[in-house]
């Protein structure tokens, strides 16, 4: 299936050419890899120590045919498998013994075939289908870009307020404690917008397997890895953009290797690993782990490829780290696996059957949040991949002509689509519950995601399966952050909204239907009523809620002078007369000229 800029990286191929062309106009500077030709554009997929520290030393030397391994023993079991790894004609280039999993390099051919008749021994399997780059073994830093400065200002835009991202920052932005780890291509922490909530600290390269805790082994070797981190937590500083967790921290896992922009599940493994010991509250992953777009258990390699990373993911979660991660983007089912023709992509891919056995790691695995990408307006992006039992949570990734618009590196911006740039946005949503509940355990963070998520029909399409409240094109609905941050109303009771909207036409009225079934009896005494109407002029605004039997009851009539923007309030109404179930009306009526816009969403808790 699918081009390495669609599936890898999770950059749906449509949205190359766009991308390309605003790469091209930002004109970011590049990283220089340490040898072969520069990564294109296109294609993107620790502690501080002192400037003069070097690089992290491999033992022995490289040679032409070095394969990577994973070689997995009983966590806490490694020392005799790394004494039989020397022995046996490899090489420890990394060991995590918390987990049991080595991370060894061999030129013989026989190496994994022997290594798996060694007593303590579980599985070995190659992560690669071709040799490990000499840069492993004395890696460059990447380049440090230019910055420019910016003359845009902040505004709102449409995928922030499509998850009430601007309302949710008028309760918090979020709390500098959340450390939240962008694994990708690298972030640019010079970035005007990135640089305020940045976390040097706990950056990191975890590229080739090994952990460089340089400074700056962090940094951008493509672009993607920097306009993720602006999304989640761009800073609210006036400048370019604002990302949907303002006030948090940031820090930069380096997991793609800088001539291929590849993402094996050697780096994914230290990369789990690093955010678990270093306290990341939530972590983003934009990416498959390579060289297989699906790992299936029934392939020896690819079996301990899935045991290493699940044991290095639930590492992470067991130490308090939720992983957020990218659905993909092939308009794939994923409950339905059948074929996958791109598959080894760092070498000759061939054409294979696989079932739903077969993962698309990290995103399938136990505990991780899978996201889904939708339009501009929440219908599903055309790309995204999709799943009854598969997908999470949805979240904007931008489709068509309306994409992301987000930071690249150098001081620039710049538009991407993807289910990448959805996940980003649920791993902010995620640091904001994280902020407002600090005991929260990952598991708390994933049901809030769920349960504070706007359910979200199947469209017509035979192809979503599943209910209102969870189906494989939107999982359990939309993320939605001011719910997250306790904003709005806060459903006490049974809880209903339309998130359609309602173009609002001058000088006339509009109406907006919610539909309320399964309550028992009248509707309360104290009815919430809770409206988010965008227009640019609210004293020409009279708001009423009509019940189902046609009773009117007046919420507000804006004084014709109150110029001010936007209506985003709670009413409360006494509306005991009324049965609750039935069709309830929001109605707008527009009294003057000139000022337009729309019922953004309305809800009723009873």
């Amino acid at each position: 299936m699918f081009s390495q800029i669609s599936s890898r990286l999770r950059l749906p191929i449509a949205a190359a050419a766009v991308v390309s062309a605003a790469l091209a106009l930002a004109a970011p500077a590049q990283a220089a890899p340490a040898t072969g030709p520069e990564v294109p554009a296109a294609a993107t997929s620790a502690r501080t120590a002192p400037a003069t520290a070097a690089a992290p030393a491999a033992a022995g030397a490289w040679a032409a045919g070095t394969r990577a391994y994973l070689v997995i023993t009983a966590p806490g079991a490694t020392a005799s498998a790394q004494t039989a790894v020397t022995a046996n004609g490899g090489t420890v280039f990394a060991a995590y013994d918390a987990i049991g999993v080595i991370v060894a390099h061999s030129t013989s051919a026989s190496f994994a075939a022997t290594m798996r008749g060694v007593s303590g021994v579980q599985q070995v399997g190659a992560t690669r289908t071709s040799d490990v780059p000499a840069d492993a073994y004395n890696p460059a830093l990447p380049a440090n870009p230019t910055q420019s400065t910016t003359t845009l200002t902040e505004s709102n835009r449409w995928d922030m307020t499509q998850i009430k991202a601007d309302q949710a920052w008028a309760v918090t932005t979020g709390s500098a404690s959340v450390k939240v780890g962008v694994l990708d291509t690298g972030v640019d922490d010079q970035h005007q917008d990135i640089a305020p909530n940045f976390n040097a600290a706990d950056s990191v390269s975890c590229a080739y397997g090994k952990a460089d805790t340089r400074a700056g082994a962090w940094r951008d070797v493509g672009t993607h890895g920097t306009h993720v981190a602006g999304t989640i937590a761009a800073a609210k500083n006036g400048k370019g953009v604002i990302g949907v967790a303002p006030g948090v921290k940031i820090s930069s896992v380096r997991v793609a290797e800088p001539t291929s922009s590849l993402f094996f599940a050697e780096n994914t493994v230290c990369a789990f690993v690093w955010a678990g010991d270093h306290g990341f509250k939530v972590t983003n992953n934009s990416y498959y782990t390579d060289p297989w777009q699906f790992n299936c258990p029934d392939n020896i390699d690819q079996a301990a490829i899935i045991e290493g990373v699940r044991r290095a993911q639930a590492y992470a979660e067991g130490k308090g780290s939720l992983q957020v991660a990218a659905a993909g983007n092939s308009n794939y089912d994923l409950a339905n696996k059948t074929t996958d023709t791109e598959s080894p992509n760092d070498s000759t891919p061939v054409t294979r059957t696989i079932t739903n056995a077969c993962l698309d790691i990290p995103t399938e695995l136990p505990g991780v949040v899978t996201v889904a990408a939708q339009a501009s307006g929440g219908a599903k992006a055309s790309y995204s991949n999709f799943g009854n039992g598969v997908i999470d949570i949805a979240a904007p990734g931008g489709d068509g002509a309306t994409q992301v618009y987000s930071t690249l590196p150098g001081g620039k911006y710049g538009n991407m689509s993807g289910t990448s740039m959805a996940s980003p946005h649920v791993a902010g949503v995620a640091a904001l519950i994280a902020s407002a509940n600090p005991t929260y355990t990952p598991a708390d963070i994933r049901n809030a995601l769920g349960t504070q998520a706007t359910d979200k029909a199947c469209p017509s399409d035979a192809r979503c399966t599943g209910t209102t409240a969870k189906n494989g094109f939107f999982g359990e609905g939309s993320v939605d952050a001011l719910k997250a941050v306790g904003g709005g109303t806060t459903p006490t009771g049974p809880y209903f909204e339309n998130v359609n909207d309602v173009t609002i036409v001058d000088n006339a009225t509009v109406e907006s239907a919610l539909t309320v079934s399964g309550v028992t009896g009248n509707a309360p005494a104290t009815l919430k009523v809770g409206v988010d109407i965008k227009h640019t002029y609210r004293g020409d605004l009279v708001l009423t809620l009509v019940a189902p039997d046609g009773t009117v009851y007046p919420l507000e009539d804006f004084a014709n002078s109150d110029s001010a923007d936007d209506v985003l309030k709670t009413y409360t109404v006494n509306a005991s007369s009324e049965v609750a179930n039935g069709t309830w009306k929001l109605r707008v009526q527009d009294i003057a000229t000139q000022d337009t816009g729309r019922i953004d969403a309305w809800n009723l808790t009873f």
